[in-house]
């Protein structure tokens, strides 16, 4: 079954109210539980070459999934608390980023900004 963005945020709203876990959710505390979950992601890559982690075995391959989940739903619960429609703000980046990095300057180069 698909699922869109609005349908997981009501999902993962509700499980959270049911909970009466909106409490613990402040900015602060949603941006910390962020960072250790993409460190529990980051963890599953330890020690892989570049190949390797292209293609994870089945196990390794769910717990990327449930720890990029758990990210997912992090910021979903912090741009609630923020009032941050996350897919505007996505759109925004990628133009600021495009100016920043125009083609013509970064094609093909991993050079930051500051050195194109």
């Amino acid at each position: 079954m698909k699922h869109d963005y609005d349908t997981i945020k009501k999902l993962a709203l509700e499980f959270r109210n049911e909970r009466d876990w909106q409490q613990f959710h402040t900015p602060k505390d949603l941006a910390e539980g962020l960072t250790i979950e993409a460190a529990e992601l980051l963890e599953n890559f330890l020690w892989k070459t570049p190949d390797e982690s292209r293609s994870p075995s089945a196990k390794t391959k769910k717990q990327i999934e449930h720890e990029l989940s758990d990210i997912l739903l992090f910021l979903i619960y912090l741009c609630h608390e923020l009032n941050i429609d996350l897919f505007e703000a996505a759109a925004d980046k990628i133009k600021h980023n495009a100016e920043k990095y125009p083609v013509e300057k970064s094609k093909g180069s991993n050079k930051k900004y500051t050195e194109l």
